[in-house]
């Protein structure tokens, strides 16, 4: 009988430890906290939702939608108690991060398969006769980082960056207004901050002349830009990213504002709204003094402010297998960001996956591989391709899937027919007599 370990207890190890109790396996979920925590987490909870409660769109003709979707119907953990807890957010599918952590730590804790174990783990268990799956996270460090590098040589980092939260209360209701773009989901979904070109270019001036956070010589993932790094790329940057006012207008002029900042739900409560797409690394008194500049912020109380954290991924093109283990040490999995998948979702599904696998070796069976026509199998091949050079995080996108031929001009035509194909060929593993 093989011994299963998972190391940490985020979301890629929870789904991980869910998929190989629910194949009948004992398996030890190893989890520093509430013994040690690292500098961007606060909950003694599983699962904790760090950057941000959104999982992104929901809609099934989304690559975030399909990915969610594919992972419901290989079992996940993750996605049911999200849709559980869910708070309003357009087309969105974002939840009460508190709630959310709560419910998959008490499923996981009440599971007779898992035992948790409160312990800082330094040393990889390499014993025969053990199944250990690495799912530490992107903010790995101390012994564990060196434990990581001894057995898989050099691994790449950059800084990721979370955006600040502020109360409910202190929002100027009389400037904001509610609603989302193109009128997706309700009024209340999302508050919006307009601004005119005046306010605009006087922001965009005091934004990119505060002062920085101290930031060490480390590359800063595309998809987590500081908004002050993005506006130093030109003054119209942001207006074209995170602050885009199309599909938006005004109530109180009848018209598109020239920018607007987005305000989403942080909790099921509505109490609390973080700045949509404003990761920043400037320092706290001067978030709190150029961020008040945002209309309708004036007064605005931040309850956390944004901030950067290291995150370390593996050059797993050289490392892991599209099952997410590891090619030169059969018995290791990996999960999580720190193989390189860019999300929330995305790293739960590589637990899904590397759980699963875990499963199959230890009965004898084949890796399983899903078709790269998937969004998780594209993902997958993607994070094992050997001949990516420059390896870099990606998270769900159509672009990563083979396209279908002939091609469907209509974008939304053409999303439907990608997640149509990837759900009939998920559906056809699935029913196949050896899928466990």
């Amino acid at each position: 009988m093989k011994k299963f370990n998972v190391i940490g207890a985020g979301l890629a190890g929870t789904e991980a430890a869910w998929q190989i109790a629910n194949a009948g396996e004992k398996v030890t979920l190893f989890e520093q906290k509430p013994l040690k925590k690292s500098a961007a987490h606060r909950s003694d909870d599983f699962a904790e939702l760090v950057c941000s409660n959104s999982l992104k769109a929901a809609r099934l003709d989304s690559a975030a939608g399909l990915l969610k979707e594919e992972m419901a119907r290989l079992g996940s953990l993750t996605v049911p108690v999200a849709r559980n807890c869910a708070v309003a957010a357009g087309g969105a599918l974002a939840v009460d991060r508190n709630v959310f952590s709560a419910a998959v730590t008490q499923k996981i804790r009440s599971h007779p398969n898992i035992t948790v174990v409160s312990q800082e783990v330094t040393d990889i268990p390499l014993g025969e006769g053990e199944i250990t799956i690495v799912a530490t996270g992107p903010l790995t460090d101390g012994a564990m980082s060196e434990s990581i590098k001894k057995l898989c040589g050099d691994y790449l980092s950059f800084y990721d960056a979370a955006a600040p939260i502020i109360t409910a209360e202190s929002i100027d209701t009389d400037i904001v207004f509610g609603a989302s773009r193109y009128g997706r989901g309700g009024d209340s979904d999302y508050l919006n901050c307009p601004f005119n070109k005046e306010q605009y270019e006087n922001f965009i001036h005091e934004l990119v002349n505060a002062q920085g956070a101290v930031l060490h010589d480390f590359d800063v993932y595309e998809g987590c830009m500081p908004i002050e790094k993005l506006a130093k790329r030109g003054a119209d940057a942001p207006r074209f990213g995170p602050m885009k006012p199309v599909g938006l207008t005004d109530p109180k002029t009848g018209h598109r504002p020239w920018a607007a900042v987005q305000l989403r739900r942080e909790n099921a409560a509505g109490t609390m709204f973080n700045l949509v797409g404003f990761q920043t690394n400037l320092k706290f008194g001067e978030q709190k003094r150029v961020f008040s500049m945002i209309p309708g912020l004036a007064h605005a109380e931040f309850v956390r402010y944004g901030v950067m954290h290291r995150n370390s991924f593996l050059d797993s093109p050289r490392l892991l297998s599209s099952g997410f283990q590891l090619r030169k040490q059969k018995n290791v999995f990996f999960a999580g960001q720190i193989t390189g998948v860019e999300g929330y979702m995305e790293s739960a599904a590589s637990g899904i996956m590397a759980g699963k696998n875990a499963v199959r070796l230890a009965r004898g069976k084949a890796p399983l591989s899903l078709p790269d026509v998937t969004m998780i199998g594209a993902l997958s091949a993607y994070i094992s391709d050997e001949t990516v050079r420059d390896f870099q995080p990606m998270g769900a996108n159509f672009g990563i899937l083979p396209p279908i031929e002939p091609k469907i001009r209509d974008k939304k035509q053409r999303y439907a027919a990608f997640s149509e194909r990837a759900l009939r060929a998920l559906e056809r593993i699935r029913n196949d007599e050896d899928y466990c």
